[in-house]
């Protein structure tokens, strides 16, 4: 397994754990960009227990997939449970929230299109 390079972004041709690559912090949210082209992003996150994001929109579809960990995500005032092995498309234009229930880690792709 390999670690990140400094430019932070992830090797091509090498195998990583994403949810290795950041790490829990007290009272935090930690990201760490895999991946940032033109046309879209991979993000992992980790959010300590209780910590989220505030009500926000894109005005590009996002897709959740949950690495470790359960939290509550709000699309559009709509209350998802979301934990390990599990994906949620968070669409372009809608409010969304995240909010951990437990330490939570996430890998957000986002699509610039």
């Amino acid at each position: 397994m390999s670690t990140l390079p400094a430019q932070n972004q992830m090797p091509a041709t090498e195998v990583v754990r994403p949810k290795n690559l950041v790490q829990y912090q007290s009272g935090a949210v930690v990201s760490r960009t895999l991946l940032k082209r033109p046309t879209g992003t991979v993000t992992v996150f980790a959010f300590d227990e209780g910590q989220g994001l505030t009500e926000h929109t894109a005005s590009f579809d996002a897709l959740v997939q949950v690495i470790e960990g359960e939290a509550e995500l709000a699309i559009a005032g709509k209350p998802f449970k979301v934990r390990r092995d599990e994906a949620i498309l968070l669409p372009a234009n809608q409010p969304h929230a995240v909010t951990a229930r437990k330490p939570f880690k996430m890998l957000l792709t986002m699509i610039r299109s």
